[in-house]
Formats: structure tokens, C-alpha cells, sequence
């Protein structure tokens, strides 16, 4: 009894902690300088920036801009800098975008050549998989046919469990020395 107690109290505790540091951020586009065409003397471009973050669902895009907008486009429109047919157009100075899915958006100014200039920015948000212990999926109704599951299916899902609490334990206890 005791042992399992002790279970749900590590369990319970990195739910905890997980849950916390997966909450939502909001990144500056362009830093101080905010979303503007590049001038040459930059170290690094905006798709360089991007691939030094990690962009998840939930998280936003803090545009700051003047004499300038911010233009949503498709991936061939990114790649030929077409300010035409934009999916969704910006104008106000101030926008934030958010993300509400996985997959890739592609942002450019929609002020002449400042895209072909560089300013231009590709995100991609992470895919966040979930883990589901087959023995915590629902059983199949009546009437309807369901594959089975293999011993061996269960066996790893069960020393997959094992594995990230065993994993969770050590972290607390990595950080824990730290402390």
C-alpha cells in the first residue's frame, strides 16, 4: 500500500510539473528591433531565430511594425514572395498570432521587396503525441469488431510506462540536487 501511495505521489507531483512547464509563450518576432525588412548587418535572419525555438500549439507570435504588415501565406507564396492571395493579412502595428494546430506557417511583409529582402519567417509547431496505455482504452461495444491486442503490445505499453516514470523519477531527483 505504501508503495503505491508513494507511486501516485511522483505521478502526481510531475503531472504537476509537466503541466507547468508546457504552458503557453508568446516570442517577439525581431526581438527589440521587432518585424521590419533586414538591413544587411543582421547576425542571423528570421528562420534562423525560429529554428532556435521550439513552437507549440498555444504558443503566439508578437509582431511589432511600422509602415508595414504582417501576411500569412501558403508555402509556394512564401517561396515567391507573392503578396497577392494572402490567407490572412495584418495591418494594425501590433499583432499577435497564435497557433492552433501542428504544422508549418509561413509569414511575409507585405510591403514590396522587403520579403525578397528577407523578411520572411518560417514556424513550425511541434506535434505533441499522447500516450495511451492500452489497458486505459475503452473495451469495444457489442456488435463491433475490434483488433485485438497482442501480449506483446501490452508488455511493451506496460514497460513504456515503467519507463517514463522511471525517467520522470530520476529527473526530480537530477533537479532536486540542484535545489
Amino acid at each position: 500500500m505504501a508503495a503505491a501511495s508513494s507511486y501516485l505521489f511522483f505521478f502526481l507531483s510531475f503531472s504537476l510539473l509537466f503541466s507547468s512547464t508546457l504552458s503557453a509563450c508568446e516570442f517577439r518576432v525581431g526581438g527589440l528591433k521587432g518585424w521590419r525588412k533586414p538591413t544587411g548587418d543582421e547576425l542571423e535572419n528570421y528562420n534562423h531565430w525560429a529554428t532556435k525555438n521550439r513552437f507549440h500549439i498555444g504558443d503566439s507570435l508578437y509582431f511589432k511594425y511600422e509602415n508595414d504588415s504582417v501576411l500569412v501565406v501558403d508555402k509556394n507564396a512564401y517561396k515567391e514572395c507573392d503578396t497577392t492571395a494572402p490567407l490572412l493579412k495584418f495591418v494594425g502595428g501590433n499583432t499577435t498570432f497564435t497557433f492552433d494546430r501542428h504544422d508549418y506557417f509561413y509569414f511575409i511583409s507585405g510591403e514590396p521587396g522587403n520579403c525578397k529582402a528577407g523578411e520572411r519567417l518560417i514556424i513550425r509547431v511541434m506535434v505533441h503525441w499522447e500516450v495511451v496505455i492500452p489497458g486505459d482504452a475503452p473495451s469495444p461495444q457489442p456488435g463491433h469488431s475490434g483488433g485485438s491486442i497482442s501480449s506483446a503490445a501490452v508488455g511493451f505499453a506496460a514497460s513504456f510506462k515503467n519507463t517514463v516514470f522511471m525517467a520522470a523519477l530520476g529527473s526530480a531527483f537530477s533537479i532536486s540536487q540542484f535545489v
